[in-house]
């Protein structure tokens, strides 16, 4: 059954500025039907990695948790910590990453809320029981709100081929451990050149999986004893201990896609979906800068079902001009695929075909254009 996407094709005018048709454009998703006073709405965003421009702007976000809060709920951003070591690795830096980058809770009148804690280990286990995960670990903050809604920055991803509601979901709100359990199922790569023997990391191995090899003085691993939680990365401040990025991309996006379910699971009610498809680059808002898009901003498309949202802005980018220069090859007209010709290793269904498969949402939608 096709599923309703409703799309804003961002005309605006002095009567019907930006605040007013975005508050138009989710009250035709029905969502407000869902709030009830006093609910916690987790705003799932990404704030952007220090270095990068193309994130979504504070004031674009206000819009929807304004939205939220005259519907009387109390609206917070979050996001969970990443696995690789940068800005945004545990919830110290995360907080003042967000702060640089203009998400002001004094402005926004939203607090931001790191979803999994201090260290990335604040998480709730979720049965799954699916292909690839038992239980999917959540971070605390997001699955215990009573209300979710994906903010996303759609544009491609360096491993998933692309980004928008279903990796916002099923990547960014997992933990630490989560996050781990979706993109390999052993432990780190230990670089023993780069290890100082300072044992920081030992300190954190809960199950002792890490210890000082006698002979070299340095850092080792028993993959026997790893859980798969990630701690050590935040730990270690001399890269001696990097990601394994072991299993194959359409194994990832299953179990992303998994981790989608799980995280979905955590609600009673149904969860919105908004995707600004505007500054569509070709990699994450994590790699540290911010290509030149690929496509001229289209609109921002919004619906309660995660998988229709995700199709609906693909084909929106894939039937729009292509924009040189950029990563884009010369030569890819519209109609193809922006994001396979730029990420070939990538399956051609992205891991939508899957999501469809997991009762996550339908392929099948009406663009309804307001």
């Amino acid at each position: 059954m096709a599923s309703d996407v409703y799309f804003w094709n961002l005309r605006a005018s002095l009567k019907a500025p930006f605040h007013k048709r975005m508050r138009s454009l989710l009250k035709a998703t029905g969502a407000h039907k869902h709030i009830e006073s006093g609910d916690l709405a987790a705003v799932k965003i990404h704030f952007g990695e220090q270095g990068v421009t193309g994130f979504l702007r504070p004031l674009w976000v206000k819009a929807i948790t304004d939205f939220y809060a005259e519907a009387g709920a109390k609206p917070f951003l979050t996001d969970a910590s990443t696995l690789y070591v940068g800005q945004r690795g545990e919830a110290v830096s995360h907080h003042m990453c967000a702060a640089r980058h203009g998400w002001d809770p004094m402005v926004m009148e939203a607090p931001v809320i790191i979803a999994d804690g201090l260290k990335g280990s604040d998480e709730i286990a979720v049965p799954v029981g699916g292909r690839h995960i038992d239980d999917a670990f959540i971070g605390s903050a997001i699955a215990e709100a009573d209300l979710l809604i994906s903010v996303n920055h759609f544009k491609g991803h360096e491993l998933a081929g692309y980004g928008g509601a279903l990796k916002n979901l099923g990547m960014g709100c997992a933990s630490k451990k989560g996050k781990m359990q979706q993109h390999f199922s052993t432990g780190p790569v230990v670089k023993p050149e780069n290890c100082q023997g300072c044992e920081a990391c030992i300190s954190v191995c809960k199950t002792k999986a890490l210890y000082i090899d006698e002979e070299t003085g340095t850092i080792a691993l028993n993959p026997e004893r790893c859980v798969g939680c990630g701690g050590c990365f935040v730990a270690c401040r001399f890269k001696a201990l990097e990601v394994n990025w072991k299993i194959g991309v359409q194994e990832f996006l299953e179990r992303m896609m998994e981790y989608t379910v799980g995280v979905l699971r955590t609600k009673r009610k149904p969860c919105l979906h908004v995707n600004f498809v505007m500054d569509v680059v070709p990699d994450c808002d994590c790699v540290g800068f911010t290509d030149a898009p690929i496509c001229p901003d289209i609109g921002i498309v919004a619906s309660l079902d995660p998988v229709a949202v995700d199709q609906a802005s693909m084909d929106l980018v894939d039937d729009a001009p292509p924009l040189y220069p950029s990563q884009l090859p010369f030569g890819v007209m519209p109609g193809q695929s922006k994001f396979a010709a730029i990420h070939t290793h990538v399956p051609e269904s992205f891991g939508l075909d899957y999501a469809e498969a997991l009762g996550l949402g339908s392929r099948d939608y009406n663009l309804i254009s307001l």
